[in-house]
């Protein structure tokens, strides 16, 4: 009989949770329970890690404090490409043309087996809709040409270069004036693809529970102890994947960690006069500093997502701020309507990259995704399984980008948010020279 929660972890209301796909609310854990690892955090990072060490024969329990795919996983704009928040560049000056050639080619890799896990898992609910583009919001394609040729020769990322006339055939704004498209990405429904994942876990062997928070850590002992309010977990190793939502429970990571949020809408449906702004599916994100994403969703809404504030709740009015943005770009939609806005917490390292390692024995971490992560989780999950499982210390390639600690919780959001403000600012003075 199926489990029906009594909790209040509901799912948030958005359109990810209006058009969920069909499945079954699980139990909080109600006992003490031995295993060979604990995952602690249901989102992608967490479920990834579980699934693959679940497919390496590992016996994992995960617990979440809310339901699976609850915060960020299950809230984002679905985009799914290879990279992290870190621009490309900036990787390659810290790691060297060799080592980010390797970081990128996990990446890749991870976009492919989301693609083949989709496939052959057949996951509901999660269609793929294929291509990724990256539009500019000011007159410089030399820049696109310099990008793309960058990532072919770097990265071994293929793209195309749109000029100006060619991309204002299909996105009519007076704001772009280029973009790079990238066949290799792609978007889907986030949350359905999360709870897909962990129905593909509990396949393979994996314990999930909900409603189930990590109230206190014994992390001294060869077994670990992982207190929940109705039952503990006793584990070999412990994998925490916690994000913007790890609040106080593991001082390092909550140190190393900002929780940010960051904003989604989805209009009502448009019917013809989506044609009137956007004649592509594909998901596009503009190449600001402070820039916004959006894409064209299939029952002919926008998804439009953007900004990001270290006040973690949720602002007044934030369906019409997501309205006013949307018509700065496409003014010829006046007059539509917002049905859904919502927001959520990013985990964001002071670095911009994932953060995946041990940081004592028998305890590792998988978080720090930073707005950039469908991809990364699985490619963190898959990582962090390999460790445990086989020894594979892969991983390591992201050593430099360690735990560094963000200022604290009100320094460290009052640096993020002026440094936000900053990046605006900045995006504004080249939009200006660019039509000055």
């Amino acid at each position: 009989m199926p489990f029906k929660s009594e909790s209040p972890s509901a799912y948030i209301d958005s359109y990810y949770a209006r058009t969920i796909a069909p499945h079954t609310a699980r139990p909080p854990l109600r006992s003490d329970t031995e295993t060979d690892v604990c995952v602690i955090g249901g989102g992608l990072a967490g479920l990834s890690t579980a699934l693959g060490l679940a497919e390496r024969d590992v016996k994992v329990v995960l617990i979440e404090a809310r339901r699976v795919g609850w915060g960020a996983s299950g809230r984002n704009g679905g985009f799914v490409s290879a990279g992290f928040s870190l621009s490309p560049r900036q990787i390659v000056k810290d790691l060297g043309r060799e080592q980010a050639r390797e970081v990128y080619d996990l990446s890749r890799d991870a976009v492919a087996l989301i693609r083949r896990r989709i496939k052959d898992l057949e996951l509901p609910g999660v269609p793929v809709v294929d291509g990724r583009m990256k539009v500019l919001r000011y007159h410089d394609p030399e820049q696109l040409a310099r990008d793309c040729d960058f990532m072919a020769e770097v990265l071994a990322i293929e793209s195309e270069v749109w000029p100006r006339e060619r991309l204002r055939e299909v996105l009519l704004s007076e704001r772009y004036h280029g973009a790079l498209y990238i066949p290799s990405g792609f978007h889907f429904h986030p949350l359905n693809y999360a709870l897909g994942i962990a129905q593909a876990a509990e396949t393979a062997g994996v314990k999930i529970y909900e409603d189930t928070p990590a109230v206190w850590l014994n992390l001294e002992s060869p077994q670990k102890r992982i207190e929940t309010p109705s039952g503990a977990v006793l584990a070999r190793e412990i994998v925490i994947a916690c994000g913007g939502y790890i609040a106080g429970l593991q001082p390092l990571l909550s140190g190393a960690t900002l929780p940010v949020a960051t904003y989604v809408m989805t209009t009502e449906p448009l019917g013809a006069r989506l044609k009137e702004a956007i004649r592509v599916p594909y998901a596009i994100s503009d190449t600001r500093l402070a820039g916004n994403y959006f894409r064209a969703l299939s029952d002919g809404r926008i998804l439009w997502g953007g900004d990001i504030t270290a006040r973690t709740r949720e602002p007044g009015q934030l369906a019409k701020k997501m309205i006013d943005d949307l018509l700065s770009v496409f003014p010829q939609l006046a007059g539509v309507r917002a049905e859904d806005a919502w927001m959520g917490l990013m985990g964001y390292p002071i670095h911009k990259m994932p953060q995946l390692g041990r940081h004592a024995p028998g305890v590792w971490h998988c978080m720090g995704y930073g707005g950039h992560g469908m991809a990364a989780t699985t490619m963190g999950g898959e990582l962090i399984a390999a460790a445990i499982a086989e020894r594979d210390d892969r991983y390591r390639l992201f050593s430099r980008y360690g735990l560094q600690w963000t200022g604290g919780r009100v320094i460290g959001a009052v640096a993020a948010q002026m440094t936000y403000w900053y990046y605006q600012w900045l995006d504004r003075l080249q939009e200006a020279r660019s039509h000055g």
